[in-house]
This record gives C-alpha cells, sequence and structure tokens, in this order.
C-alpha cells in the first residue's frame, strides 16, 4: 500500500465570542483537514490546527508523502523531526516546520485512519487495544458574550430564539457572572450529562471566579469533581491566596501562574493537585517539570505531543512518575475528537475526564452529523479505523466559508480589542 494523494483543506467554522486570559474567540474557529488516499483506493483522515501557516507545513511534506508506505511511521517520524532523507539530497521541508511534533502528528492520525481501515481494526487497536467503550468527557464553562458565532460578527442564531429553554440557546447568551456560568452549567450538564465540570478562569477579577467555583459546588454539590484554569493570568501571589481560598473544592487546580519554576513553588504552598497543558507540552519539558515537582497531572494533546502514538508513550512516562493523566481541547470538530477516544481508551491510566469544546460547535464535517454524548461519556467510534468519514460538501463549504471570512490566523487579543478598544494582552493580569 502506497500513498499516491495528499489532500490539505483549511476550514473555518462558527465559534461563539468565548473568554479567555487571552483575550475572545473570534466568529470562526480555524482548523485544517488532511486526507490520504493509497493506491488501493482507502483514505486516512485527521483533523489539526488551523491557520495558513499550519498549512503550509503541512503542504511541505507533500514530495515526502508521495509513494509512502502509511505503515512505516518511525521512519516518517524520523525525516520530519531530524530533517534526515536517507539519500543525500536536498530537504525541501528543512527549516520550514515550527512545530514538526505538530505535522507529523496530524499525517500520522491519518496513516492509522487508513491503517485500520486496510487492516479492518479500529485505531484504538493499532495503539494496544481498548481498555474502555465510553470515555468520559467533562463539562468546559466559559464565561462569553452574547452571540454564536459565524456570519463574521457576533451574532445570535436566528433558528433558536435567544429566550428558548436548553443548550442551544444558552450557547449564545452571555455569560460574565458567577449566576450566569451556574446557568450554563445546568444547560450543558441537562444536555450531555457531564458529570465534571471545568471553569475557563482568567477573565474577571479572581474573587469573581472563586465565587462562581463557590456557587458551582453549591449548586451542583460535593460528588460533581471542578476544575478551574486561569491560563495563567494571576502571579504567584494571587495563585497562593486563590489556593488558600479554593482548597477542598477543586478536583485540581490547571496553570493559574506560569512557567515550571512558579508552579513548583506554589505547589510547596497548596495541596491541590496541579495540572497543566501550558508549562509541560513536550517531551523536553518532562525532565524539569519532574524534577521540580511542577505538576501532579498531565493535560495531553496529540495535536502538538506528536501525535497518537506518543501519547501512548506520554501515558507510560506518567504511569512511571506516578503523574495523573487528562486530555486538553480547543475549538474543534468531530474527527478530533474520535481521535481523542481512540487514544483514551487505549490509554489505562487516562483517569480523568477529558477536555472538550465540542458542545459549543455547531457546525459539523463528519457523515451523519455530529457525534453523541451520553451520560457525560462519548462511545468509541465503531467500526475501522477513526471509525468517521468526511461529508465532502461539509467540507467544501467550510473550506468556502474559510476563504470569505478572511482569517488565517488566530488572534484573540485583537477580537478582544473590537469589544473593549485598547485592550491589552497581559499576563499576569492579578
Amino acid at each position: 500500500m502506497k500513498i499516491v494523494e495528499y489532500k490539505i483543506t483549511p476550514i473555518a467554522f462558527a465559534d461563539p465570542p468565548l473568554r479567555s486570559a487571552f483575550g475572545l474567540h473570534a466568529p470562526y474557529a480555524l482548523r485544517t483537514i488532511v486526507e490520504l488516499v493509497s493506491d488501493d483506493g482507502i483514505s486516512g483522515v485527521s483533523e489539526t490546527h488551523g491557520g495558513a501557516a499550519v498549512v503550509d507545513e503541512l503542504l511541505a511534506l507533500g514530495d515526502l508523502l508521495a509513494g509512502r508506505d502509511p505503515f512505516r511511521l518511525a521512519e516518517l517520524e524520523a525525516m520530519i523531526w531530524g530533517g534526515a532523507r536517507g539519500d543525500g539530497t536536498s530537504k525541501p521541508w528543512e527549516g520550514k516546520l515550527s512545530s514538526p511534533a505538530r505535522t507529523f502528528g496530524a499525517i500520522e492520525v491519518a496513516c492509522l485512519d487508513m491503517i485500520g481501515k486496510a487492516t479492518g481494526r479500529p485505531v484504538c487497536d493499532l495503539l494496544g487495544g481498548q481498555v474502555r467503550e465510553r470515555v468520559p468527557f467533562s463539562a468546559y464553562l466559559f464565561y462569553k458574550h452574547a452571540g454564536a458565532g459565524g456570519q463574521w460578527g457576533l451574532r445570535n442564531d436566528p433558528a433558536v430564539p435567544a429566550d428558548a429553554p436548553g443548550w442551544p440557546a444558552m450557547r449564545q447568551r452571555e455569560a460574565l457572572s458567577p449566576a450566569a456560568l451556574v446557568g450554563q452549567a445546568r444547560a450543558m450538564v441537562a444536555e450531555f450529562g457531564f458529570q465534571s465540570l471545568k471553569l475557563k478562569a482568567g477573565v474577571l477579577p479572581p474573587d469573581d471566579e472563586i465565587a462562581t467555583i463557590r456557587l458551582l459546588r453549591e449548586n451542583f454539590g460535593p460528588g460533581v469533581p471542578l476544575r478551574i484554569d486561569p491560563n495563567t493570568a494571576w502571579s504567584l501571589a494571587t495563585s497562593v491566596r486563590c489556593a488558600r481560598e479554593l482548597d477542598g473544592l477543586l478536583e485540581y487546580y490547571e496553570d493559574p501562574v506560569a512557567g515550571r519554576a512558579a508552579m513548583a513553588e506554589l505547589a510547596s504552598h497548596t495541596r491541590l493537585p496541579l495540572a497543566t497543558n501550558m508549562c509541560c507540552v513536550s517531551f523536553a519539558d518532562l525532565p524539569d517539570a519532574i524534577g521540580l515537582g511542577s505538576v501532579q497531572i498531565i493535560l495531553g494533546d496529540h495535536h502538538f505531543w506528536g501525535g497518537l502514538r506518543a501519547s501512548v508513550e506520554l501515558a507510560r512516562i506518567c504511569r512511571t512518575w506516578g503523574l495523573g493523566l487528562s486530555m486538553h481541547s480547543n475549538s474543534h470538530l468531530g474527527i478530533s475528537l474520535a481521535a481523542m477516544a481512540h487514544l483514551a481508551a487505549a490509554v489505562p491510566n487516562l483517569t480523568y475526564a477529558c477536555d472538550t469544546h465540542y458542545p459549543w460547535q455547531s457546525e459539523e464535517l463528519i457523515a451523519g452529523g455530529k457525534l453523541r454524548f451520553e451520560e457525560g461519556a462519548l462511545a468509541v467510534p465503531a467500526g475501522p479505523g477513526l471509525g468517521v468519514t468526511i461529508d465532502q460538501a461539509e467540507l467544501a463549504r467550510m473550506h468556502a466559508q474559510y476563504l470569505a471570512c478572511g482569517l488565517h490566523y488566530r488572534d484573540d487579543a485583537a477580537e478582544m480589542q473590537k469589544i473593549e478598544p485598547g485592550w491589552q494582552l497581559a499576563l499576569p493580569r492579578w
């Protein structure tokens, strides 16, 4: 089996005006779709980060993939990481990859999807076999402005009256207070059955965000794990003070302060488990993070750790060093969610519910529409490979949307300035 077609398609889909320490989500989120086709007509797909730079890096590898055996992933990985072609000729991709891990990871997932289809096995079997049939996810709560995204502005979805009950209407309402976040959480739990809650913080003053956590605890009781992620918006002093306020309320405390050294110092002042997807995001970061004791939980992400097989290696390292493991998310669609589910299904020590932005997205490009959560969990998609296929009409529509929306990279600070002129990104903010 040889790769004979390699297609890269940038897409855009509606994203609500969600807030974080970095600013505001644009009306459209950007992603990139990778499609491979073999000489015997078998296809493989993946989804990764979006924007012009990501597309350019993937396109730079076109010649390298032509005629390649998708089973020979170790060789491909070595070439992309080391720039070693093996025959002494020039390397057209060398120096063009700002993130070899992300670039290889996107191609690896598509290859594994192809291999799974060729062998009649799901991707989780290619990673070592399934240890769970259903993967728990956590509700991801956001402070937000009114609107549902799309149409190059912060608009409501005209198909859903803003005062209607349920999640589709709640998804477009403003939520900039503790009480509003509780309403958001109730709607999301009622719709998807999530059994843990995560608050994206670093937006309001810390005391308001602590009040939000306390109100969530009051409304959902002690049996629902709570998490908070200020995205390094808090100074060390503020993080220590907030740790005292949050003691006993959190399942984990994610990236309140920037850097491995500061996280280690914070760890010496609190018994709350510290989690990260910011201060330890690569294998090169692990020795320092482990040596300092910076974190107790790592939020892996196959998109930037180097793919699914690398993420299995990360899980083994976490098991060896007694670190907990969960999974990070960004605005994404069903191909990415399916890959996350296959990975989580094959990793025994991924015991924390995974993050996902998926409920915030109303559009989808996989055939059959959006994947469904039941009781806060996603069943691993059935069938060979990832178990999902692309609706080509939807892919074409989202590509046209990418071309029309005029966004070529993510800039949350610029979007925030449209709401608050003069707003500047400053971390820590408090």
